[in-house]
């Protein structure tokens, strides 16, 4: 589990790089936009399944259910997953016709 020692004592551990994907998460009661860290040989898929009961989200906005009253803004939010009813990339988000996303 740890990789080195050193002789003062201290243990260092492999640092786990990961990247940012900005999503939208929709729960039975909010809307949350923010960034969810993704291992760079993963889909966010991957970290999704990977997550036991929390998923952590980064420079999140909570909105109402409609996500139009920002509720909440806050740098962390772990989010239940038993609660996630869909997760999307911000990258994919499309305009509709009336020019609103």
């Amino acid at each position: 589990m740890f990789a080195n020692f050193e002789e003062k004592g201290k243990i260092f551990t492999q640092v786990v790089t990961k990247e940012p994907v900005d999503v939208v998460i929709q729960t039975p009661t909010s809307c949350i936009y923010g960034r969810v860290h993704v291992r760079p040989e993963d889909r966010l898929k991957d970290e999704l399944d990977r997550t036991t009961a929390f998923l952590a989200v980064t420079q999140a906005k909570i909105f109402d259910r409609e996500g139009k009253n920002l509720i909440y803004e806050c740098a962390f939010v772990a989010v239940n997953v038993a609660n996630i009813e869909w997760v999307l990339p911000q990258s994919e988000l499309k305009q509709n016709q009336a020019g609103e996303q």
